[in-house]
């Protein structure tokens, strides 16, 4: 089960009917890996698949290690869920979650399968890929569902298939699916969400790009299809020494003015108060968590 701040940068898609990629992914170091039963799996492969990624579960890894089953109403959803829900698995990707029922239904599985394996309730993470209109429409009733939701993910591949939306290089005409997400995220009182895959390899400096892009958004990382691709988006939503050092200075300096009574300064010409303090210790915890994940590495 994931632990309180935990960095969520990077999430690493592994076809789940395939040994080596699935081992080679474990050894890695993303924050987590997602061995996958939805769209890496063919059909008929699907049902023998899932005693692969359930011996998966005893592996050594280091990272989180969630599934992505097929999607609620799929006939494969249920058997995913029975077959990978046990110790060893920290949570379910759920693709195509378009209303609250089917998501207050799998919620009540999974409390059903945990009580089945004697895992705590709420062990199992519970994240919903917000990939069509419907889903995108419905996002506050579905976060208003009273489910163990933390955070949802967005899945431009689908989105853009299912409005007839061409997906550019720049991802323009993605910021109002980005912006909802993370407003509605907020609106809930759940974390930051989990950003779109990058699908070409070849183009690194795009993928730089879209994870810069999904951070402005607030977005708190990005979901990954190749191995290569998670240091590129650890470097973006990781902070850097810049970005630490001035919020090290921001908290040092409002310490001080606050002390001295004053609840607004001036530093390095700009004008710091609370939001502006409040933004500098979200790095220095952000940073605190990833620095503490390297170490237990």
């Amino acid at each position: 089960m994931r632990t309180a701040l935990q960095p969520l940068r990077s999430f690493l898609f592994a076809p789940g009917n395939h040994t080596r990629r699935v081992a080679n992914a474990l050894s890695l170091n993303a924050d987590a890996v997602i061995l996958d039963l939805e769209d890496a799996v063919a059909t008929a492969e699907k049902p023998a698949a899932r005693d692969a990624v359930a011996a998966a579960l005893s592996q050594p890894r280091q990272s989180l290690l969630y599934v992505r089953v097929n999607a609620a109403d799929t006939e494969f959803c249920y058997g995913d869920l029975v077959a990978v829900v046990r110790p060893g698995l920290d949570g379910i990707i759920l693709p195509k979650v378009e209303s609250a029922t089917a998501l207050a239904t799998i919620d009540w599985l999974l409390a059903q399968l945990e009580r089945n394996h004697d895992l705590a309730p709420g062990a199992i993470d519970l994240i919903p890929i917000i990939e069509t209109a419907g889903g995108l429409s419905n996002l506050d009733a579905i976060l208003a569902a009273g489910t163990r939701v933390r955070h949802v993910a967005f899945g431009a591949g689908d989105f853009t298939l299912d409005v007839n939306m061409a997906w550019s290089r720049s991802e323009a005409e993605l910021g109002f699916a980005r912006a909802r997400i993370t407003t509605v995220s907020r609106a809930a009182g759940i974390e930051a969400p989990l950003d779109t895959v990058w699908v070409d390899l070849a183009d690194e400096e795009g993928l730089e790009i879209s994870a810069r892009t999904a951070l402005g958004f607030g977005f708190q990382g990005k979901m990954c299809i190749h191995p290569k691709q998670i240091a590129p988006v650890h470097r973006v939503f990781t902070p850097s020494e810049a970005e630490i050092a001035s919020a090290e200075r921001v908290v040092a300096a409002f310490a001080e003015a606050e002390a001295a009574g004053s609840a607004a300064i001036q530093l390095d010409g700009k004008f710091i108060d609370y939001p502006i303090l409040y933004r500098a210790q979200r790095v220095l915890e952000k940073i605190a968590a990833i620095r503490a994940k390297e170490e237990r590495r």
